[in-house]
Formats: C-alpha cells, structure tokens, sequence
C-alpha cells in the first residue's frame, strides 16, 4: 500500500554543540537521506523542518536541521522518528520501500487465483534481499530475486511470484 509519509530514520543522539543529531537511517543507508531538503516530524506530513545539512557518518547521517541550535535542542528530539515525503524521493526502476511492501498479497504470477500468503517482512541478504512471506502454514523464506518475484503493484498491495519449487509445496 503506497504511503505519502515513510519513516527515514530516528535520532540517536547529539553530535557537536551547534545543534547537529545523529540520525540512524531505516532506509537504504546514509547517501539515500543526502536527498531531502525537507523532512517531517510525523506520519500525517504536519510537522515540515527544513534540512540544512545532511552527511553520512559511518553508518548514520549528521543532520542539521532549521530551528535546533543547541545541543540541548538536538538532545531534546533524542527517540524522535523522522519522516520523508515519497514523492521527494527518487527509487530506480524495479525498487520499492519495504514500509510498502509489507502486508502486500502474495499470488502466482500465471495463475492469480492462487494464493500463497502476505510479505511480513523483508531483510538484506548478501546477494539480494530475502521476503519472509506469512502463509496459513507458517512464514516462508523467498529470495527477492527477478526469478521469483516477477512483479509488484504496491498500489494494488499485491507482489505477483512465480516460486522456486519446493518453497510452498504441501507436504
């Protein structure tokens, strides 16, 4: 299901005394913030801050943002989950944000009247990334991988697969 506001990250803590926080990204990691000149301090887009600075640091992103000047400022929205507009972001051909993904049916690709379970969660892999499908049975593992899932319309909440053998045969 397409959402207009998507979690970006949340504040873990202060960098500096100039206002700046360190944000850990839920997202694809730290360049992908890099692109948002505004982000948002809720899921419904009501709390709009201008970014003035955005750079990874290792595994998280220093952020500074319009309003907070001190580190107390910065200290005080520490647990703070920030929010980014997803028409503000730029995803390439064929991605999709996980936040979408999740709770999206699950049908085979030839034969739609079959299906197999709703995407529960998604986790990076080394080679691709690895869907955790909840069916009536128990959770099945599928690679993300074009092989397999074929296609996505997050709009309609449904992701078309085309299963290895063997990953939701009966017993």
């Amino acid at each position: 299901m397409i959402k207009e506001y998507l979690e970006i990250g949340q504040v873990v803590g202060t960098h500096g005394v100039r206002g700046e926080m360190r944000l850990n990204p839920w997202c694809d990691g730290p360049e992908f913030v890099k692109q948002f000149h505004t982000l948002y301090g809720d899921a419904q887009g009501n709390e709009s801050v201008k970014v003035l600075s955005c750079r990874p640091h290792g595994n998280i992103v220093l952020l500074k943002i319009e309003g907070v000047t001190t580190v107390e400022q910065a200290q005080a929205l520490r647990g703070k989950v920030l929010y980014m507009k997803r028409s503000d972001a730029h995803l390439p051909e064929g991605k999709w944000f996980v936040a979408e993904l999740i709770g999206c049916h699950c049908v085979d690709a030839d034969d739609n009247a079959k299906e197999y379970g709703t995407v529960a969660d998604v986790a990076s892999g080394a080679a691709n990334d690895v869907w955790t499908v909840r069916t009536p049975r128990g959770d099945v593992l599928i690679p993300a991988i074009k092989d397999v899932v074929v296609r996505c319309d997050v709009a309609r909440n449904v992701v078309y697969l085309r299963p290895l053998r063997g990953l939701f045969d009966e017993d």
